[in-house]
Order: structure tokens, then C-alpha cells, then sequence
């Protein structure tokens, strides 16, 4: 199995890794931008002997500089658009998605304490992404094999994030980034009130015993969906990095006896604005949500959390 990498587009995360398996699959084609589908497709061309050979577009959750380019890059080739079924719907459907999306983003928010001036400027920022209203779009499911690569539901991002097994390694989409942890909590507002930072955590133990049973005799290798190759140490910085941000997150709480995700966000991290806003107040939720889930703090009225007595 042959597995070439190309930077496509940029971020604040970094260059978006896409990946070409086999000449039959492309992984996480990139944002939904000019400059973007220029270079990616006169890559494919110098790679492929036609477009056409490419079986499947894959990408492993909804948010747009992933599955930005995949209707294009699918249509043009006559391939088949994947992603995890969770997921799958926000791309499938998504005008009547995109709406639902910022009705439950704006709940999460109020839920989190966020003033409301800053939730309605962060939604009428949020513009709709340049992708058709639906989209032909196969669901994946945990277990399934794709042109050689096995489906890890990989749940925590997003709701439905999704993982690819390949004998190179993992492809991990976000779930594993070199350089940044990825959000949670406040990366999809689905996850609101499910423990997602426990789901995750759940998540990265998944990824080690997949590298264990299938690397035996290599080094494992994790290809993310932004930046180069990590190795497998970065999934331990990741969770050592969550497990001081909880208990940074409940001191804070105890110096202020009680608070909403949002006030202990901006303890945190300082002034939030934009897409940081809910990135900050749904990170120090989940981290709430956490603690509560272990029993260290209990939500009271108002939205508001406090240590739990001894």
C-alpha cells in the first residue's frame, strides 16, 4: 500500500494534510477554496494517470477545510464521497444541517454563560461555506474496510470523527495533531452534555492498542489532518495536556466558588471573541463535564458549577 501526503490550503492549525492511498483513495481533500482545488487538482493529475482512478474521497469529519473540496474533487473524478456515518449528515445535507448547526450553537453557548452580544456576532459571522446544498455522501461505520483501509470510529472532535487504518499506519484526521491539541467540546455542539473529553480520552486509548496490534516490529506512525507525521509519544503529551487543564480548570473554580463554563474560560485563556469564544467556552465545559462525571463538581442553577463537598 502507497501513501503520499500533500499540504493543501492553510489554517491556524496548520497546512491541511491530504493523503493519496493507492492512487484509489484520497483522505481529507481540504478547504473549500480556489487556490486550494488548483493545487490539489494538478497534483492529482501528475500523480494519477486520469482523475478517474480515484475511486473514493474520504474524509474523516464535517468541518469545512476537510470535506471542503471532496463534492468537487468527487465529481470531477466520478468517485464516491465517505465520511463516518455520524457525520455524514452535515455534509449529505448540508443547507438544512448548516441550519440546524447554528440553533444548536447558539443554545450551547447560552447554556456555557456566553453574553449574548458575543453569541449573536459569532453567529452572524459564521457564512456559509461554498458547498452544494446536498451531496451524494456514503456512511461509514466502525469495522468497515474501504479499498484496503479499515474504519476506526474515532469520536471526541466531532461527534462522528472517523479514523483509517492503513498499513502505513493510522490516518487520524484531527484527533492527533502535531503541534496543537485538538478543541474539544466547543468543535461540535452535538457533543454538548455527553462527556465528550471522556469520549475522546477514550478515544486516544483506542488509537494505542490499534498501533500496538498492528505496528508489532515498526514504529507506529499517526497521519494527522493538519502538519507532518507524529509519533505515537503525542498521544501521551495530549492526554497529559488535558489532565492539567482539568485540574487547572477545577483550581479555578475553587478560587471563585462558583462559574460558568464562560467565566472560567476567560479565566483561562483571557478575552475570547469569534470562533474562539465557543471554542473556549465548549473546551472548559467538557472539562466541567469531566470533573462532574468523576463526582469533583456538581452543576447548580443558572448554568453554574462548584466543587462537590467532600
Amino acid at each position: 500500500m502507497t501513501l503520499e501526503r500533500i499540504a493543501v490550503g492553510s489554517t491556524t492549525e496548520g497546512a491541511n494534510s491530504a493523503y493519496l492511498v493507492d492512487g484509489r483513495v484520497l483522505v481529507d481533500p481540504g478547504p473549500p477554496v480556489d487556490t486550494a482545488w488548483t493545487h490539489l487538482r494538478d497534483w492529482l493529475e501528475a500523480s494519477l494517470e486520469a482523475l478517474t482512478d480515484l475511486e473514493y474521497v474520504v474524509c474523516t469529519h464535517w468541518h469545512a477545510d476537510h470535506v471542503g473540496l471532496a463534492p468537487r474533487i468527487a465529481s470531477a473524478a466520478e468517485a464516491t464521497c465517505c465520511l463516518g456515518h455520524v457525520d455524514a449528515p452535515l455534509l449529505g445535507a448540508y443547507r438544512d444541517e448548516r441550519a440546524r448547526r447554528l440553533e444548536r450553537d447558539a443554545a450551547a453557548l447560552a447554556a456555557w454563560g456566553v453574553p449574548r452580544p458575543v453569541i449573536e456576532e459569532l453567529i452572524d459571522r459564521d457564512t456559509p461555506s461554498p458547498l452544494p446544498e446536498t451531496t451524494p455522501v456514503r456512511r461509514l461505520h466502525d469495522g468497515d474496510v474501504l479499498a484496503g483501509l479499515q474504519v476506526l470510529e474515532t469520536p471526541g472532535h466531532t461527534r462522528g470523527h472517523i479514523a483509517l487504518l492503513a498499513d502505513e499506519g493510522v490516518l487520524v484526521g484531527d484527533t492527533v495533531l502535531p503541534t496543537y491539541t485538538p478543541n474539544i467540546g466547543g468543535s461540535d455542539t452535538r457533543t454538548a452534555k455527553t462527556n465528550p473529553l471522556k469520549t475522546y480520552i477514550e478515544t486516544l486509548e483506542t488509537l494505542e492498542g490499534v498501533l500496538e496490534r498492528s505496528t508489532e516490529g515498526s514504529e507506529p506512525r499517526l497521519y494527522p489532518g493538519h502538519g507532518s507525521r507524529c509519533e505515537r509519544t503525542r498521544i501521551h503529551d495530549i492526554r497529559t495536556h488535558h489532565e492539567r487543564r482539568t485540574e487547572r480548570i477545577r483550581g479555578l473554580l475553587e478560587e471563585r466558588d462558583s462559574a460558568t463554563p464562560w467565566e472560567l474560560a476567560t479565566d483561562c485563556f483571557g478575552s475570547l471573541g469569534g470562533i474562539h469564544a465557543k471554542f473556549g467556552a465548549g473546551e472548559v465545559a467538557a472539562h466541567l463535564e469531566y470533573l462532574e462525571g468523576a463526582g469533583a463538581v456538581s452543576e447548580v442553577d443558572g448554568g453554574k458549577y462548584t466543587l462537590s463537598a467532600a
